[in-house]
């Protein structure tokens, strides 16, 4: 299951299609704050620092992962379905909240640039 989780990033970016986040993103740079916030929603955060300002917008989504099929099979003693012998089951399906968070540079009321992180920017 560990294993499983640690892959996760790259299991969500091998099922991309399409053009990249930061493909999506670029057409915002230069565009004003109220562009940028008609766009993409109410920032979660912002910060004003040496004439800049900096607006920080969050992505959630909740991803499934799948059970384990071979976690607690076993072949010893046991009771399964009534009776006694090795039972077999897996582990159940599990979820996860991935989140991409993006922050944007502004100048003048400009978008300057922007950086992202998180394991569900794809």
């Amino acid at each position: 299951m560990r294993r499983l989780l640690l892959a996760l990033p790259f299991l969500l970016a091998a099922c991309a299609q399409g053009p990249t986040l930061a493909q999506r993103l670029t057409p915002l740079v230069g565009q004003s704050e109220g562009t940028l916030v008609a766009q993409l929603g109410v920032p979660v955060r912002t910060y004003e620092a040496d004439g800049r300002k900096f607006l920080e917008f969050q992505s959630t989504s909740l991803v499934s992962l799948p059970g384990d099929p071979y976690f607690g099979a076993g072949f010893g003693p046991g009771f399964y379905r009534g009776g006694f012998g090795g039972g077999y089951w897996g582990s159940p399906t599990t979820y996860a909240n991935v989140v991409c968070s993006m922050t944007f540079a502004l100048q003048n009321d400009r978008v300057q640039s922007f950086s992202y992180r998180g394991s569900g920017c794809a």
